[in-house]
């Protein structure tokens, strides 16, 4: 008998995640990094950099972020023997299976006489193509596998399987998922591409114009953004350092963070009204009481309150709460997911080679 170890992975556009049944809960920056040259492979001793360790050292590197918009850097046109294509699918696997070892860490036993589960999270609309794509990657390094979107993912982690409305705000999307006690169908699930990464681009474009002088990086303003982020009418000014002809100068960027942190409200706030608006008359308030917040983005300042404000103007009335654990509400979900399902229904998965999406 081998043992069997659970795990529940969430892959995204800025980090992924992983939490598994013996304890491991961790996450790596989705970041792939090879050495250019002969010096940086002596420099790292070795032919890949992964996470937070390959931005650091981003200049000795060839950087490849497998992911964009939630998903696969693949569209549904792309010759699947093109190089961009074998890249992406080559660097997701690579950083899929990184964190697989992560977890291995913690073992003393062999990984042959492991059964490796795991439950991966894609976006809630993301094509059948890309979800395929991303079952072949993790075929080759789990021994039964299956996606389901992310926001069922928190949902389930979360025990909230009806009358709720969960938003998961990650850097490449928002996802929203409509749980009705049943999997959710396309009907049930928004997403849009006005996340993380749109507020570092909008963030970055309005310093732009305003600090005309000034030297700075998207990445410089993301990470600034995502220690301060804040859409409160409260608190003190908010002062960053940027370089002026290489001299760093404060400058104040309080209402920049604000306008950019606030644009993707909009898009949020419309996605709760349609989900809300096309269900069943009778349950539409439940919905409108138990709208959560989950994902990175889940924490900026005023946020919550923003978007109450919001659908009380929309929809008449709005509660919004936010998960205790943004970073792994995903992971955590998939994980008790892989755990609950019945070993009946991992050997169906194997024997018909496909994971339920």
């Amino acid at each position: 008998m081998r043992k069997v170890i659970n795990i529940g992975i969430d892959l995204g556009t800025s980090r992924s995640v992983v939490a598994a049944d013996n304890g491991v809960r961790t996450f790596l920056a989705s970041v792939v990094g090879y050495p250019k040259d002969a010096v940086s492979r002596k420099l790292f001793g070795r032919s890949i950099v992964f996470g937070e360790e390959a931005l650091k050292h981003r200049m000795s590197l060839d950087i490849y972020r497998p992911f964009e918009n939630g998903m696969l850097k693949i569209s549904k046109t792309m010759d699947e023997k093109s190089v961009e294509y074998l890249k992406a699918m080559e660097t997701a696997k690579e950083l899929l299976n990184r964190l697989i070892e992560l977890v291995l860490d913690e073992e003393q036993i062999e990984r042959k006489d492991l059964v490796l589960r795991g439950v991966l999270g894609a976006p809630a609309l993301a094509s059948r193509k890309n979800k395929k794509s991303l079952l072949d990657i993790a075929k080759d390094l789990l021994d039964d596998v299956m996606i389901v979107s992310e926001p069922f993912a928190v949902a389930y982690g979360l025990k909230l399987l009806t009358n709720a409305l969960i938003v998961d705000i990650g850097a490449g999307t928002v996802d929203l998922c409509r749980m009705t006690g049943t999997m959710p169908a396309d009907e049930d699930q928004i997403t849009t591409t006005k996340a993380g990464d749109y507020v570092d681009q909008v963030f970055y474009e309005l310093l732009s114009k305003k600090y005309k002088e000034a030297t700075f990086t998207v990445n410089m303003v993301r990470r600034f953004k995502e220690e301060n982020s804040t859409i409160s009418k409260h608190g003190d000014s908010i002062f960053i350092e940027l370089p002026v002809k290489g001299k760093p100068a404060k400058h104040d960027v309080t209402e920049e963070l604000k306008t950019a942190c606030r644009a993707i409200v909009p898009d949020v706030v419309e996605g709760i009204r349609q989900l809300i608006a096309s269900f069943d008359p009778e349950f539409q308030t439940y919905l409108k009481e138990n709208v959560i917040l989950a994902g990175g983005g889940s924490q900026i300042v005023g946020l919550k309150k923003e978007i109450e404000d919001n659908m009380n103007s929309t929809l008449g009335y709005g509660k919004v709460l936010k998960v205790e654990e943004p970073l792994f509400a995903g992971a955590n979900g998939a994980l008790l997911l892989c755990k609950d399902m019945p070993e009946e229904y991992w050997q169906q998965v194997k024997s018909k080679g496909e994971g339920k999406f």
